[in-house]
């Protein structure tokens, strides 16, 4: 079951790190699952996830609260507009203009669905 989870965790990496250039495939969803799989096969690479600068926070954040914070959300929505945006922009047709946008109308209400934590509320940062 380990070389399962860890070929499986792998597979999802790779496939969140295409996530990044690709503006249809999803990149967070990708890396959680990776974590996720790592967790259970790798205890190398799942420490390397949770202490990667960019996305181990967002990581730690999801598995402990179920969250994410603002900062990345925000992110979220920039980069999903201008992947999306440039995506409409550059094909012909117009049902795969519709097909793109709706994607990205459903995509934006997940991310908006996702509840964000309250800074004081985190332990880790100190409240002056």
């Amino acid at each position: 079951m380990r070389w399962l989870y860890l070929s499986i965790g792998m597979s999802a990496l790779v496939a969140g790190i295409l996530g990044i250039f690709l503006p249809i495939l999803p990149t967070t969803p990708f890396i959680l699952l990776a974590a996720a799989c790592f967790a259970r096969s790798s205890e190398r690479f799942h420490d390397f996830l949770l202490n990667h600068r960019i996305a181990g926070p967002i990581i730690r954040e999801w598995c402990e609260h179920r969250s994410m914070p603002r900062q990345a959300k925000r992110w979220a929505y920039l980069l999903m507009s201008l992947s999306f945006g440039s995506s409409i922009l550059i094909v012909p047709s117009w049902w795969l203009k519709g097909m793109l946008l709706s994607i990205a109308i459903v995509l934006a209400i997940l991310i908006w669905r996702v509840p964000v934590r309250d800074q004081a509320a985190n332990p880790q940062q100190k409240v002056p």
